[in-house]
């Protein structure tokens, strides 16, 4: 109920009862055979309605607003958690405005926190499920090398190794997910320096070679597209985006497929493009893709050795530089990651930045 219509409100009531006590003088002075004159009416219909009228406005805030106070502060005292502190007066619209709004914050936070908790037993699921994968499997393992009463044998060999592989990719996912705690919960340092970024895609192609041959893909710059650009950010940093990137564009692509990185100028920043001419990605998944342990295709990724953190990492990495990260993709052509860097020029000042 607005201003407007605690107004009306208290007109129409004082009127009403002014018009009943003059009707009742009136019916009075009938009885009783003396007749007052129209101006002796008027005066008292005057007065019975400023009477009545500051009756209402005293009760109104005398006696309602004081328990509408009341409740308004025990809100506030939760709303501000300061139970000493003062309310200046604010009338009943202004009250139940600001209610109104508590409230409807109140609801945001509610279901936020729904949310929130949803998400979290969504995410202790998952990671429960990938370590029991290489645990379960590091056990079965160990287990029959125990039990082998011949350890000189190619299966003792062959058992060991995976034991050994499953444990990589144990330690790879713990450390994974450290970083990706560590970046929710506190500031992710940056040591800012200046590099060239095609060197440093010259020096991850020339690491993942060898995954490139045994997948039968080739590792290329995009013609006349990735000039030797100098950025400013954090050289680790960016070297693991751009392996997590590499890797996925080489183990999703197809036989005699291609990765392709490109590299273009945007005023101050730097556009860093990598391609693949793999199976592409239908446009339902993109949105999802960069929340920890999504798959577009679950059974295929462990297959491949995903754990669905390492477009996490990438999105918090260079989110941590103040840049942006994007995807997109046809299906049966192929996918393209991009992300911006800061580029480097004489006003690049290293020791300007320490720490995002």
């Amino acid at each position: 109920m607005n201003k407007l219509d605690v107004f009306k409100l208290m007109l129409i009531n004082t009127l009403f009862l002014s018009l009943i006590q003059i009707s009742f003088i009136g019916i009075i002075s009938y009885i009783i055979r003396v007749y007052l004159p129209f101006w002796v009416y008027l005066l008292l219909f005057i007065s019975f309605f400023s009477a009545t009228y500051l009756i209402f406005n005293w009760v109104l805030n005398k006696i309602i607003y004081k328990r509408i106070k009341l409740i308004y502060k025990s809100i506030r005292t939760v709303k501000t958690r300061n139970p000493g502190g003062k309310i200046k007066r604010q009338s009943i619209e202004e009250v139940e405005h600001e209610v109104a709004n508590w409230q409807k914050n109140q609801q945001k936070e509610i279901e936020q926190l729904k949310k929130m908790e949803k998400f979290r037993q969504q995410y202790i699921g998952n990671v429960s499920h990938e370590l029991k994968t290489p645990i379960f499997n590091i056990q079965g393992y160990l287990e029959t090398l125990v039990d082998m009463p011949d350890r000189q044998t190619p299966i003792f060999d062959s058992f060991l190794a995976k034991a050994l592989k499953n444990t990589k990719r144990l330690h790879t996912i713990v450390e994974d997910l450290q970083m990706i705690s560590k970046s929710e919960t506190e500031n992710l340092s940056l040591q800012w320096q200046i590099f060239s970024i095609k060197e440093l895609i010259a020096q991850v192609y020339d690491e993942l070679e060898m995954q490139a041959n045994e997948q039968l893909v080739q590792l290329q710059f995009k013609a006349l597209k990735c000039p030797d650009f100098d950025v400013y950010a954090d050289r680790e940093r960016i070297y693991q985006v751009l392996v997590n990137l590499i890797s996925n564009a080489i183990k999703y692509n197809r036989e005699d497929g291609k990765v392709i990185a490109s590299c273009y100028e945007m005023d101050d920043h730097i556009l860093i493009e990598i391609t693949d001419t793999g199976i592409g990605i239908k446009q339902k998944h993109l949105k999802h893709l960069f929340e920890r342990f999504y798959r577009v295709d679950k059974n295929r990724s462990r297959k491949k050795g995903g754990a669905g953190l390492g477009l996490a990492i990438v999105k918090h990495i260079i989110e941590a530089h103040n840049e942006l990260v994007h995807v997109r993709s046809t299906p049966g052509i192929g996918t393209t990651f991009g992300f911006t860097l800061q580029k480097a020029n004489s006003q690049t000042l290293p020791l300007s930045k320490n720490q995002i």
